[in-house]
């Protein structure tokens, strides 16, 4: 399925639907609830080129990943999280967050099922141009929002922090600003100060507070290390302001640095955003990479003609039959990240389609089958990283196409589940 993968809405603007195919089919993208806002922002949008707003909302749903994607829990959840004592959030291993799963014991072993999120279900509705009242008055919220940013205010407030001295140069010199501030000996003032930052109520301040005094203290890195990065992000963006390194006149700016709260849950982070090419790469591990949103979709333009010279007999199979994996040839851009992010192992893996009715294919559904019914009978909630249960079920409904490429076999399509959930040829369904 290939690395993790953030984009921004401004590289899927950027797709056409053939292109997108190749986003879904070699990436895990990990959509954050920022694009999802963004996304829907565009309901109160002027009508552009005799585009209606629904118009714009719509293509960009069916642009979006459906297969191999995933919705982010909201970076609020995680930080209240976090910082409540529930479970630390880990910001090294580049894995996801996910929601509203049930959780099941397996003997020792822990398996968890995933029904369609409402993210998902939206970005279905959306594709059909069906938008809900609730989403049309959201939209209209947070563009107001938006225009009552003040960020004249906040070069004010923040260059303060430079008077008397060299405003830094770059923003890898404000980077180290921030680190050294967030280190300082008055760990209590950095503590009340980022809880104030991010708007915790003050009854949770307090209880956040009383939890830190409770473990003697400790640095904050140690005590709350997403929060850490989080208050990291919003002081490098403030100073960066004052430190005239980043501009004033954009209120989308807000949205576009609150991408970076998901940065440390991928491998590969895509944008055609200015601010996100300057804040971007001085964040990442040496795990990571930063593509421009232009790059990547210049190679997918690539490996769309690629598998377009295929003959129609091989295409018609599917993609998943004869583009399991990126091609072995390096000049992709795509087989470079795969080569970089996923274990060497992938290029010894041969194309081939699932088969339902093979010995492993109905082995596979007795035992989803089996899951889902130790789900409805014992499940219980509990949030969990993508790579934290041993075994996982992710249940949505996909596209079987999308723009001139098919997904699947004839024969795939052309079956169903019956009422006992077994597979059938819909030809012979009763």
């Amino acid at each position: 399925m290939g690395p993790i993968l953030i984009f921004d809405k401004s590289v899927l603007e950027s797709l056409n639907p053939d292109e997108s195919v190749w986003l879904d089919q070699f990436f895990i993208t990990n959509i954050t609830p920022v694009f999802f806002v963004e996304t829907l922002a565009d309901l109160k949008k002027e009508a552009e080129l005799g585009r209606t707003p629904e118009d714009i909302v719509g293509s960009l749903a069916y642009k979006t990943p459906d297969l191999h994607a995933k919705a982010n829990v909201h970076h609020r959840s995680l930080l209240e999280g976090e910082l409540s004592g529930q479970g630390k959030i880990n910001i090294d291993n580049g894995h996801i967050y996910l929601g509203g799963g049930k959780y099941i014991d397996l003997g020792g072993k822990t398996g968890v099922m995933f029904e369609e999120s409402p993210e998902e279900e939206s970005l279905r509705r959306w594709q059909e141009h069906r938008f809900l009242d609730i989403e049309r008055s959201h939209a209209k919220e947070w563009r107001e929002a938006l225009s009552n940013i003040d960020f004249e205010e906040i070069y004010n407030h923040y260059q303060i922090r430079f008077s008397g001295q060299p405003k830094p140069k770059t923003i890898e010199d404000v980077k180290k600003i921030v680190d050294e501030l967030i280190d300082s000996p008055d760990q209590e003032q950095i503590l009340m100060t980022g809880l104030s930052l991010i708007g915790a109520s003050p009854n949770f301040q307090q209880e956040i507070f009383n939890r830190w005094q409770a473990e003697n203290r400790p640095m904050i890195r140690n005590f709350a290390p997403y929060f850490t990065y989080i208050l990291t992000v919003d002081l490098v963006f403030y100073f960066g302001i004052g430190a005239d390194l980043i501009g004033r006149g954009r209120p989308s700016h807000k949205i576009d640095v609150a991408y970076l709260y998901y940065l440390p849950f991928c491998a590969v982070f895509t944008s055609n955003d200015r601010l996100h090419e300057l804040l971007v790469p001085i964040f990442l591990r040496a795990n990571q990479s930063f593509v421009p949103g232009v790059k990547l979709k210049e190679d997918f333009k690539k490996l769309d003609a690629h598998y377009d010279a295929l003959p129609a007999e091989t295409k018609v199979k599917g993609f998943y039959f004869f583009a399991s994996t990126p091609p072995h040839d390096s000049s992709f851009l795509v087989t470079q990240l795969w080569d970089k992010h996923m274990s060497s192992k992938w290029r010894n893996i041969r194309s081939q389609e699932p088969q339902h009715n093979s010995p492993s294919g109905e082995w596979l559904s007795k035992r989803i089958k089996e899951f889902e019914k130790k789900v409805r009978d014992e499940g219980t909630s509990q949030p969990v990283g993508l790579a934290e249960s041993d075994e996982l079920v992710i249940k949505r409904m996909v596209s079987t196409k999308r723009g001139k490429w098919t997904r699947f076999s004839p024969e795939i399509i052309n079956r169903q589940k019956n009422k006992d959930g077994d597979w059938e040829d819909k030809l012979t369904a009763n």
